[in-house]
């Protein structure tokens, strides 16, 4: 009798394979289906409310330093009014449908990602050591550059890039795919993938690490106490915040590398010594302001909507 009963048990526990308490609520087999499901929703709507500002940071950071003439904008309120007066409001929109095809899959993949990372190295008590909480939104945000935001963001740049030109080439985002692709191959699409992935690892790093630590100070080591939707609004602002003062200059390379004269650039790295070299460090910190708006805007609506879905979602499928 006592033998079957060792032969049977597991000589390696895990606290995600145990049947009670926390570890069972975050250990679920669905958990990492409803992060998609919540993800994939909560990013659809954020998009669209927080565009302009990514317009016009995106304007900003293609608006290279090649002499006083060639640049078109002062300032972010100088890049908002000409597009204003020549595109109208919806001018601030362009690209818009670009990243709305591409941020429900972009959140669907980050969110998805996190909680079965999560689901694998919580504690007994639900809770996530600091270094994990890290690494979990690590790995999330190399996930979600591989599969979604790559192509969305080289589509996105080529698209805004393209309003600039005099005489724009793209009609639409199918039109604009064919013609990426027709000119420069599907590798087109993957133009600044390293940078891409530099950028949304430590992006999410730097969001989840800050977002977890903050939820974890307020319930004060209590994984099942409710935190308000505004507190969750906050809390995502700062980390948000965090993570812009952290990456931008990784962007700003992003941008180049994935803009209508990416060409210019070997790789990468020879995108960072060039803007280095030609324009200097300032230019690291290209469209810093709009994208610090736009980010800790993004970042408080996106946690507030994920949460209080994954709120409902446990309600209703447990």
């Amino acid at each position: 009798m006592d033998s079957r009963r060792m032969s049977f048990k597991n000589p390696f526990p895990r606290p995600w394979m145990e049947n009670s308490g926390a570890a069972a609520a975050v250990g679920g087999s669905s958990v990492g289906l409803k992060g998609i499901i919540a993800g994939g929703i909560t990013g659809g709507i954020e998009i669209c409310i927080t565009y302009p500002t990514e317009y016009v940071k995106t304007q900003l950071q293609l608006d290279e330093k090649a002499g006083t003439a060639a640049k078109q904008y002062s300032g972010i309120w100088d890049c908002t009014k000409k597009t204003v007066q020549r595109h109208g409001v919806f001018g601030l929109y362009r690209g818009l449908s670009v990243l709305v095809y591409g941020s429900i899959p972009k959140s669907a993949v980050r969110f998805g990602a996190f909680e079965t990372f999560k689901k694998f190295t919580v504690d007994d008590k639900g809770n996530l050591r600091p270094v994990d909480r890290m690494l979990c939104g690590l790995g999330a945000g190399v996930c979600e550059a591989i599969f979604a935001v790559t192509p969305m963001e080289t589509v996105k740049v080529k698209f805004i890039n393209d309003r600039r030109s005099a005489n724009p080439r793209f009609r639409g985002f199918f039109h604009g795919c064919s013609v990426i692709v027709k000119d420069e191959g599907f590798g087109g699409l993957y133009k600044g993938v390293t940078a891409t992935i530099l950028k949304q690892g430590s992006n999410q790093a730097i969001r989840f690490f800050v977002m977890e630590t903050c939820k974890d100070l307020y319930r004060g080591g209590d994984p099942k106490k409710p935190i308000p939707t505004l507190v969750t609004g906050v809390f995502g602002a700062f980390a948000g915040a965090c993570s812009v003062f952290g990456n931008t200059p990784i962007d700003v390379v992003k941008t180049r590398m994935q803009g209508l004269e990416a060409k210019r650039y070997k790789n990468t790295l020879d995108c960072a010594i060039k803007v280095f070299q030609n324009e200097g460090v300032a230019a690291f910190y290209k469209g810093t302001v709009p994208r610090l708006s736009r980010v800790c805007l993004d970042v408080a609506i996106t946690f507030m909507l994920y949460d209080s879905f994954m709120e409902v979602f446990n309600k209703m499928w447990p």
